[in-house]
């Protein structure tokens, strides 16, 4: 009898290690999203989700990469580059929210302005109206360091926007580790 007791208090150790390790590894109440391109219509979609995680997630993280990085841009700031390569992508790429264009159907502009002032009709909010909006709700930024660095951007060119930092992919993996939704966009 003494042996019987001694195992099941054994295997209660067991499953009490067990359920901590699970505990302890278990998704925290967050998403996580990479905002890789920087189209208008794909760019609205990630905001569109994020505001309305927000409201069902403790914490939601956005990683802004490569294209997307442009969504991010403030037209009213003027920061010097310092190569070639950085003034052309500052040039050539979308300065802010209100220069992205469509993925589709953009016409040379047409498409995008058509679809800015359907949106305007039927009263949904505009991209720059979404990012303030996630930002009011503690929607967390974070800009991937390599893609600025590749394409010259500094942080003094971002929006202001009050939870942003710069990290790298590690980061993004850190946080989509404890996600329990993870977003491609």
């Amino acid at each position: 009898m003494e042996n019987r007791i001694e195992e099941l208090e054994k295997k209660i150790e067991a499953l009490q290690a067990q359920v901590e390790d699970l505990k302890n590894n278990a998704a925290e109440d967050q998403l996580s999203m990479v905002v890789f391109s920087g189209d208008l219509d794909r760019v609205l979609a990630a905001f569109i989700i994020a505001v309305a995680a927000a409201a069902m997630f403790e914490r939601v993280v956005m990683f802004f990469t490569f294209w997307g990085i442009s969504a991010l841009r403030d037209p009213k700031k003027k920061v010097a580059k310092d190569d070639v390569m950085a003034k052309m992508f500052g040039k050539m790429l979308p300065n802010g929210a209100s220069a992205l264009k469509l993925s589709s159907m953009n016409m040379a502009g047409l498409g995008t302005k058509m679809m800015k002032s359907l949106m305007a009709k039927k009263n949904v909010l505009s991209l720059e109206e979404l990012i303030r909006n996630a930002a009011d709700f503690g929607v967390e930024i974070v800009i991937c360091e390599m893609s600025m660095d590749l394409m010259g951007f500094k942080l003094e060119e971002m929006i202001d926007y009050p939870n942003v930092v710069v990290g790298g992919a590690a980061k993004f993996l850190q946080e989509a580790g404890q996600s329990k939704a993870t977003l491609f966009i």
